[in-house]
C-alpha cells in the first residue's frame, strides 16, 4: 500500500484555474472554477497523494516534479503539475484544461 502524502495547492494554481474557468457559468453551462474544485480536484489531489512516484516526470533529472494527465468530470483532458517539498508535502503548481476534441 502506498503512503499518503499531504497535498496543498499553490496560489499560482488558483490563478491559472481562474484564467481557464470563470466564477460564473457560461451561456452554454460551461463549468466554473468552483465546479472544478468540487468535481475534479479531489481525485487529482488523491492521485498525487498516493501515487506521486508513479506519475509522469516532466523534467528529466528532477524526480521531485511530477505531472498527471487525466480525464475529468468537467474537462476531457486535465494536466496538473506538482512538486514534492522537502517536508514530504506535494504542492500542486499548475493546471491546464482542454475542452476541445484534440489537444
Amino acid at each position: 500500500m502506498s503512503r499518503r502524502r499531504p497535498v496543498k495547492v499553490d496560489d499560482r494554481f488558483f490563478e491559472l484555474l481562474d484564467q481557464q474557468l470563470g466564477s460564473e457559468r457560461g451561456a452554454h453551462g460551461e463549468p466554473t472554477a468552483t465546479d472544478f474544485l468540487l468535481a475534479d480536484l479531489p481525485a487529482i489531489a488523491d492521485r498525487f497523494s498516493t501515487d506521486f512516484d508513479e506519475l509522469i516526470q516532466p523534467i528529466p533529472g528532477r524526480p521531485d516534479y511530477r505531472a498527471s494527465l487525466s480525464v475529468g468530470v468537467l474537462a476531457p483532458r486535465i494536466l496538473v503539475t506538482g512538486v514534492l517539498d522537502s517536508d514530504g508535502t506535494v504542492t500542486l503548481l499548475s493546471v491546464r484544461m482542454d475542452f476541445d476534441a484534440e489537444w
